[in-house]
């Protein structure tokens, strides 16, 4: 007779699970917890910074107040109802007994919310830069090109004490 009980996860798929959804709660976490607190009001948003990387910390002070005022003028990064995505999350953790298809569900929901979220902020990006001026442009170019080499230097950096 065929053992027909259900088999548990691999360990390694648990471990996956819990990098993805860290790195999903750590964006979407960013974002949803700025917004609500109102800590986006001076200087370089950390969801932004986040999302971007290299290409935020190239972008003057003044372009990410308007690269942050874009995202949140028209209410798109509400829709997307990171909250309410992060109260799964909370829910599905504290259920008695663990779903792990749920969570996977959940887990899933999140990813598509953190891919719109960078769609979002990458065609915000793309608007910024479309407006640039040339010069400009060039500036951004060479501040990108500054902060990859700070970024390799750091990298290169032997840790330790």
């Amino acid at each position: 007779m065929a053992d027909t009980t259900p088999s548990k996860p691999s360990r390694l798929w648990r471990v996956i699970l819990a990098i993805s959804l860290a790195l999903n709660l750590a964006i979407v976490g960013l974002v949803a917890g700025a917004a609500a607190s109102g800590r986006l009001k001076d200087g370089p948003p950390p969801q932004i910074e986040l999302g971007l990387g290299p290409l935020g910390r190239a972008l003057t002070p003044d372009e990410r107040r308007v690269l942050r005022r874009s995202l949140f003028r028209d209410g798109t990064l509400r829709d997307l109802d990171l909250r309410g995505g992060m109260r799964d999350v909370v829910a599905t953790l504290g259920a008695d007994p663990f779903d792990a298809a749920e969570m996977a569900a959940v887990m899933e929901a999140q990813a598509v919310r953190t891919t719109e979220l960078q769609r979002i902020i990458q065609a915000a990006l793309l608007d910024l830069v479309s407006e640039m001026t040339p010069e400009r442009r060039l500036e951004f170019a060479a501040a990108l090109e500054a902060e990859m080499r700070r970024i390799r230097s750091d990298r290169d950096r032997p840790s330790g004490g």
